[in-house]
């Protein structure tokens, strides 16, 4: 390969790019608008919750169900409902996040030393986020037992208790932006520079200069590296840019070696730019091209285990996902910003992306022909 023609015809590329002015904002300022975006917009966090009551008894222990909620700062009482039928409009008119009723004879029952029922109806039609309201309500509830039981007999009723003594390690307020923020990074880094890469060669094709590129001395080799190379060096300036604004922007703490995110990210290109390449090759115009490369970027987002869990998910995908480079490089990531973990613990993943990296982009290459058909 001559090195010389190559720096050339990459000279030429980022020329080519920077010239247009349309560019410079997507190379620039998009990644950054799309972290804050995705970075606020993607969170499981749950601060505030919209609570329906309705209370029947009006009495002292019903009051303290109230109290205990208000008192956990991330329930709300909306609507003070005066029957059930007021509970369920709330929750149908998405009023309330959460409906809870309170019987007439609930404080009698207790008094007598019963059980005593609060129903609690949650809006389900966002499962994950009921489940996360449940969780809640039941630890708020699990502490007002305790204060009435203690009340009630004067003693601390602990025989044959589990206590459980929780740590969380690697994200210890469980704050899901640090989970998240990692994975939108990695998203971002695939997204542009699978945009890119696919529109290197159909665009040559378009403006009607690769007539020029095919009668010139560079072998297809020379000609790949050439159109590759710009975007390695953008992209891996986005990943900088991108981790370094993450970090401050959102106090995303970095535990791992900063190399070692660096050797993953390249090899995570080796995958992306040679998808991007593929694409290029196959298509007969940009919009095709921009048309199958949203049709990779989907199943890749879906089966890297970015918000769903591979586990869950049924045994033939599970295999799928295997061939999709970002979920190695989420592993990476994650493993390095949280958890600081080195090469001992990811070497699996690295080599996975290795092999990916070369058999895609030898793929591509050997896919690329130097002529117009």
């Amino acid at each position: 390969m001559n090195w010389l023609r190559i720096r050339e015809l990459v000279r030429k590329e980022f020329i080519q790019l920077f010239r247009d002015k349309r560019n410079r904002p997507l190379l620039v300022i998009t990644p950054l608008i799309q972290l804050l975006v995705f970075g606020y917009v993607v969170n499981y966090d749950i601060r505030d919750i919209r609570v329906a009551f309705l209370d029947q008894a009006r009495t002292r222990e019903s009051r303290m169900v109230a109290d205990a909620l208000l008192g956990n700062r991330i329930f709300r009482i909306v609507s003070p409902s005066a029957d059930p039928r007021g509970l369920e409009e709330a929750l149908l008119r998405k009023e309330a996040d959460m409906g809870i009723k309170i019987g007439p004879d609930f404080s009698t029952q207790i008094r007598r030393g019963d059980t005593a029922t609060v129903q609690v109806l949650v809006d389900g039609s966002m499962s994950n986020m009921a489940s996360l309201r449940i969780a809640y309500a039941l630890s708020v509830m699990d502490k007002l037992n305790r204060e009435l039981l203690d009340e009630l007999y004067r003693r601390q009723l602990a025989y044959g208790r589990v206590d459980l003594r929780i740590r969380t390690w690697y994200n210890p307020n469980l704050d899901s932006q640090h989970f998240f923020v990692p994975g939108i990074v990695a998203f971002l880094i695939m997204l542009i520079s699978l945009l890119f890469t696919s529109m290197a060669i159909i665009k040559e094709k378009e403006i009607g200069t690769m007539e020029q590129l095919i009668v010139t001395p560079l072998t297809p080799a020379e000609l790949v590296a050439g159109k590759t190379i710009p975007y390695i060096i953008i992209s891996l300036a986005q990943m900088v840019v991108v981790t370094a604004f993450a970090m401050i922007w959102f106090s995303l703490p970095l535990s791992g070696s900063a190399l070692l995110l660096l050797g993953a990210s390249c090899l995570f290109l080796l995958s992306t730019l040679g998808v991007g390449l593929f694409i290029s090759t196959v298509s007969a115009t940009q919009q095709q091209a921009m048309m199958t490369t949203f049709f990779f970027i989907l199943p890749f987002f879906m089966l890297s285990g970015f918000v769903f869990p591979i586990a869950n998910m049924p045994l033939f995908v599970q295999w799928l996902t295997y061939l999709n480079p970002l979920r190695y490089f989420l592993v990476i990531i994650r493993g390095i910003f949280l958890k600081g973990v080195g090469m001992g613990i990811l070497w699996p993943q690295f080599l996975a992306l290795a092999i990916l990296g070369v058999a895609v982009f030898a793929g591509a290459i050997g896919r690329f022909r130097k002529r117009l058909d």
